[in-house]
């Protein structure tokens, strides 16, 4: 991994980038991720020499090679272990996680699962194309049902995981969703993932242009977008719609949403819910919602605790080095006689 020197100047985007020559398809959402996070490590202003990306396997596992600063390109679904590890040997770095839906939910299901409930403090960013992009086009736990692919040439039969719905169930305190193309959105979120103190989780809807291009173009496409997404914001109502029209409110006398026009059927601006990131189940709410729903785009929650490397070097403190030899042969021993 190529580290330049340079001055304490401002650094800009461009000093987070490596020498190596970036290879994804030509049109690939990788490349819209990478310049947003070169652009929020610039905002934040991080010290390369104490930021670590880490990758499993997959085309966003190449995001290590791209970043001036120190990286990890791990083995399949273990990028969540490895980076765990590091946090813990050395609190101090800062620890970004870069995975795919494959990668990352699938084999790494179980390691992504654990991480967050355990709550490290990892910047865990999830590259959603729905689809397996590195081994040719075949369906991932994200794709939908009917997806047709190598692997399932009659339409896949599974219902998808949503990364998010997933990210909420394991524990996670910090979950956000944005997409690759919507830089003035996505370079925010990122910035608030990073200054989370644990596990933060980030799904971004990116596009695979060659194995699954579009697949979520009913809700980026220009024309549609303000009716098929909804920008939350914590303390705001949850409003959408071209000139915010529509919101969204709980069905009277359910804990269900339900999509209405503010000054139609007698709706008020103060039926429309405001958006509480701390609500872990209005945020399960906002991250299932699917068409005709808008997606919910933003922090969906954050609930800050202390971290889990925090809590293991507070309780070292507290409780004294324990001594190897005396754990080892402190009870239920053995002596095996030849």
């Amino acid at each position: 991994m190529t580290v330049t020197t340079i001055s304490d100047a401002q650094l800009a985007p461009k000093d987070y980038a490596s020498d190596q020559e970036v290879r994804w398809c030509p049109g690939c959402g990788d490349y819209a991720i990478l310049k947003a996070v070169q652009k929020a490590c610039a905002e934040l202003q991080l010290d390369r020499a104490r930021t670590v990306f880490v990758s499993g396997i997959g085309c966003a596992a190449r995001f290590p090679y791209y970043m001036s600063t120190y990286g990890f390109h791990t083995v399949h679904g273990r990028a969540p272990a490895i980076a765990t590890g590091i946090k813990l040997a050395n609190p101090e770095l800062d620890v970004w996680v870069m995975t795919g839906d494959g990668d990352g939910l699938s084999i790494g299901g179980n390691h992504m699962l654990h991480v967050l409930r355990r709550n490290v403090d990892l910047n865990i960013i999830l590259f959603n194309n729905e689809i397996y992009g590195l081994t040719k086009g075949q369906y991932s736990p994200t794709s939908r049902r009917g997806t047709r692919s190598p692997s399932t040439p009659f339409g896949s039969l599974e219902y998808p995981v949503s990364a998010c719905v997933f990210a909420l169930g394991a524990g996670a305190r910090f979950v956000a969703r944005s997409v690759d193309t919507m830089q003035a959105h996505l370079v925010p979120v990122l910035k608030r993932a990073h200054a989370h103190q644990g596990a933060s989780f980030v799904e971004i809807l990116q596009n695979c242009v060659v194995f699954n291009d579009a697949v979520f173009d009913h809700i980026t496409g220009k024309t549609v977008a303000s009716d098929a997404q909804i920008l939350v914001e914590h303390g705001k109502p949850l409003l959408f719609g071209k000139n915010k029209e529509k919101g969204l409110r709980l069905v009277p006398g359910k804990l269900e949403l339900e999509v209405v026009t503010v000054g139609a059927n007698g709706v008020t601006a103060a039926d429309i819910l405001v958006h509480d990131e701390t609500n872990r189940a209005l945020a399960q709410h906002l991250a299932t919602l699917e068409p005709p729903f808008p997606t919910a785009m933003g922090v969906l929650y954050c609930n800050p605790t202390l971290s889990y490397e925090r809590e293991v070097y507070a309780q070292a403190v507290a409780k004294g080095s324990p001594d190897l030899d005396v754990l080892l042969r402190k009870e239920r021993t053995w002596v095996v006689e030849g």
